[in-house]
C-alpha cells in the first residue's frame, strides 16, 4: 500500500482482530474497516477464532 492514495470509498479495506479481556474470557472483536471513509463496515465478537464470518 506503500505510494498509493486512497481517496475513494471500497478502494481499500482492513480488518482488526482485538481481544477483550473480559473476566476470566478473551473475545474476539473483528471489525472491517473502510480507509477512506474510517467507517466501520462491519463487525463481530466472538469466543471462538473459526471461518464463521
Amino acid at each position: 500500500m506503500r505510494n498509493t492514495t486512497i481517496d475513494r470509498p471500497n478502494q481499500v479495506w482492513a480488518a482488526d482482530v482485538t481481544y477483550l479481556p473480559i473476566g476470566r474470557a478473551f473475545p474476539n472483536l473483528v471489525a472491517i474497516v473502510d480507509w477512506a471513509s474510517r467507517a466501520v463496515l462491519g463487525c463481530r465478537l466472538f469466543d471462538t477464532m473459526d471461518t464463521s464470518f
